[in-house]
């Protein structure tokens, strides 16, 4: 991997960055060299290469976990997956408009999606996290036109699941990708906004007065104002709009309470103007043209749907004027709407025209038009379907790096370009660096490259009492940074010349790469391994650990430990209550676990603490939100899963280890955490377990 950007540094002091106005950092930082690598691997990805005052660091007294001190050479980690798309890409907000992707703010609303049954339907979101990296692009192209810019490993969801842009993009060759067989959900590309020209605004003003607007002779008390115009909606925002037209042609109104609230009926607003020259201005404004631009023809279409029109399950004009329905009609024939005119159902009853297609049609309307009033223009709870129209043509690499941005919504999801688009799950444990909760996580990595030399320092003080030593219980030590770092070879070596007790827990391969030095070790001290496996899936491993090893490679670690003599421990961990913790499940598991050669097995339930409960919960609602409610009342009581399940959990998996002859405590030699961590059949207290570590 070569350096491209090595010739700048960030100066941090005590904790404080004194430089580029970054935040106080929680670590004892002195300064930091920013680098990134031009390996695919690492694309987008920050590394603030730091030398750290310590390494050996005391675990909080309150700690739950089962050691005392840790070494910890990475601070944020590359297992986590990333999830992005082009800057420009335009997002369907709560108010039925769109914004570019770029623009998003946390704290907006968006439409996502949620599953009722077996239908997915639209409902409005919130944006929690919104983030940038630069990756390599590929270009999705539809049968109906519509053109994604996206990385090779987002996901959007098709009539056969979630899928990856491309396998190209993602650290897995076998996710499931893309391909000319699948169709995606949702209503296909949005309309560009008509442009804010005149003549669209005189068209507003037609279809809005013609509607519902009244120009006419006063009443009585009014005479000597012969004629005047009135304007009244319960929605303000069709009002507001209109003034502002009306104002750029010299136009003052005034605007009037018409009707004050009442029980469930809402207030109602009038502007209106009596004025001579104002009215005749109106009515010269809102006169039909012989021919009507394009402009106009938009203008007008969403001034009457603003004034007599309405979308619930399909969208809708009344009117009692033929003459303004039939001005509607030749706009939508023009723009290429499939409709239906019915006649009044009685004498002087209104005309109906009704647009056909669905909810794509629908958001077509709305986007190519604007109507101003946006409860109008609502689709929650509206079905979110596929057709053949939004069926792959084809994925192409673009073989360049552009700029893409990503969010975290509520949901799990958002509707990018009329696709409903997969979103990152961005965790907030990465706040103790006090970086963001989204891109930062996964892309800006501290590596405390003096940690060897610091370490051999440190275990060579007299004040070091040879205390075991625990590696991998905050973030992952051979994670995929390791590989470019290669920290753990010396920090190893360090710990075996001094003959202290160590022990690492990883869901990583690279520590096959450092066997001849735990070899070693092992002969000159205690030495703990054990990897993280908790369930088999392989879906469900794509859809949660993306970023990890599958479990089967897990498993061919255990393996090449078990036959290099260790007594490999395997902690199974996290079992995700109503997905992993079945009998059949966890049999099978343990069958493998034993199968691979592992000395012992631990269960470790799901807890869900501050930050891994906001990714996990997101993730949950939106792959499987019929588990929702049921966690919602196992967490209830805080980050750890009652005793009761605890101890059920362990049950289950007492009874596979004893099956399949596992059924023994973690050993001295080899436990993948403190020598003296709870025991599986000690694990099921009333109280958090201690064996239960941060494995999210």
């Amino acid at each position: 991997m070569s350096n491209i950007c090595s010739n700048y540094c960030m100066r941090w002091d005590h904790l404080k960055a004194a430089e580029r106005g970054q935040p106080e950092l929680p670590l004892g930082l002195t300064s930091a060299a920013v680098r990134t690598f031009d390996t695919p691997g690492f694309a987008g990805m920050i590394f603030y290469e730091i030398r750290a005052k310590s390494i050996i660091n005391r675990v909080p007294g309150g700690s739950r976990v089962p050691f005392q001190w840790t070494i910890n050479p990475y601070r944020g980690c590359t297992h986590a997956c990333r999830y992005c798309m082009s800057g420009d890409t335009p997002i369907l907000m709560a108010d039925g408009r769109t914004r570019p992707l770029a623009q998003l703010q946390e704290g907006d609303s968006v439409y996502g999606t949620e599953r009722e049954d077996t239908c997915r339907r639209y409902v409005v979101t919130t944006v929690l996290a919104h983030w940038s990296t630069v990756k390599p692009a590929f270009r999705v192209t539809l049968r109906d036109g519509t053109s994604l810019l996206a990385s090779g490993d987002h996901r959007f969801l098709t009539d056969r699941g979630w899928k990856h842009t491309s396998a190209r993009g993602t650290d897995q060759s076998q996710a499931p990708h893309l391909t000319s067989r699948n169709r995606l959900v949702g209503t296909g590309r949005f309309a560009q906004p008509p442009a804010d020209t005149p003549d669209y605004r005189r068209g507003y003003l037609c279809g809005l007065m013609r509607g519902d607007g009244s120009i006419g002779t006063g009443p009585e008390e009014q005479a000597g104002d012969e004629d005047r115009l009135r304007l009244a909606s319960a929605d303000i925002e069709a009002l507001d709009r209109a003034r502002h037209y009306l104002a750029e042609w010299g136009v003052s109104t005034t605007e009037f309470t018409f009707q004050r609230a009442r029980g469930n009926r809402r207030a109602v607003a009038e502007i209106r103007t009596s004025a001579e020259a104002n009215v005749a201005a109106v009515k010269a404004l809102i006169t039909w043209p012989d021919l009507p631009s394009l402009d106009w023809r938009k203008g007008y279409l969403a001034g009457v749907f603003d004034a007599a029109g309405e979308c619930r399950d399909y969208l809708r004009i009344d009117s009692a004027d033929p003459a303004v329905i039939d001005l509607a009609a030749q706009a939508l024939d023009r723009f290429g709407f499939e409709f239906i005119v019915s006649g009044p159902a009685k004498a002087g009853g209104s005309v109906r025209i009704r647009v056909l297609g669905g909810a794509r049609e629908h958001l077509h309307f709305f986007h190519l038009t604007d109507p101003a009033i946006t409860r109008k223009r609502s689709i929650a709870g509206r079905a979110a379907k596929g057709s053949g129209m939004l069926q792959v043509v084809a994925v192409e690499e673009l073989n360049l790096d552009v700029p893409m941005y990503d969010i975290t919504t509520g949901t799990g999801d958002f509707i990018a370009d009329g696709v409903v688009s997969h979103n990152c799950f961005a965790r907030k444990s990465h706040t103790y660096l006090d970086l963001d909760t989204g891109r930062d996580f996964d892309s800006r990595v501290v590596v405390k490259v003096n940690a060897p030399e610091l370490l051999r320092r440190e275990l060579a003080a007299p004040t070091w009492a040879g205390k075991h030593i625990a590696m991998g219980t905050n973030v992952d030590c051979y994670q995929r940074a390791e590989g470019r770092y290669r920290l753990m070879r010396p920090i190893i070596e360090a710990l075996r010349d001094a003959g202290n007790p160590f022990s690492i827990l990883t869901k990583g391969t690279l520590i096959l790469r450092d066997l001849d030095l735990l070899r070693q070790a092992a002969e000159t001290t205690t030495v703990g391994l054990a990897v993280s496996i908790g369930f088999l899936d392989d879906e469900l491993w794509r859809s949660v650990e993306p970023g990890a090893p599958s479990p089967s490679r897990r498993l061919d670690v255990v393996r090449a430990l078990a036959d290099a003599g260790f007594e490999c421990a395997v902690l199974m961990a996290p079992i995700l209550p109503g997905l992993t913790d079945s009998p059949e499940q966890i049999d099978r598991a343990v069958a493998a676990i034993a199968a691979a050669g592992a000395g012992n097995v631990t269960p470790i339930p799901l807890h869900l603490r501050p930050g891994a409960r906001e990714w996990y919960l997101n993730w949950l609602a939106s792959a499987h939100p019929q588990l929702v409610e049921h966690y919602r009342r196992l967490y209830q009581g805080g980050s750890y899963a009652p005793g009761w399940y605890q101890r059920e959990v362990t049950a289950r998996v007492r009874v596979a280890a004893r099956r399949h002859g596992l059924l023994r405590a973690a050993s001295h030699r080899t436990s993948g955490v403190d020598p003296h961590a709870t025991a599986p059949e000690e694990a099921a207290s009333d109280e958090a377990p201690d064996t239960q570590l941060t494995l999210l």
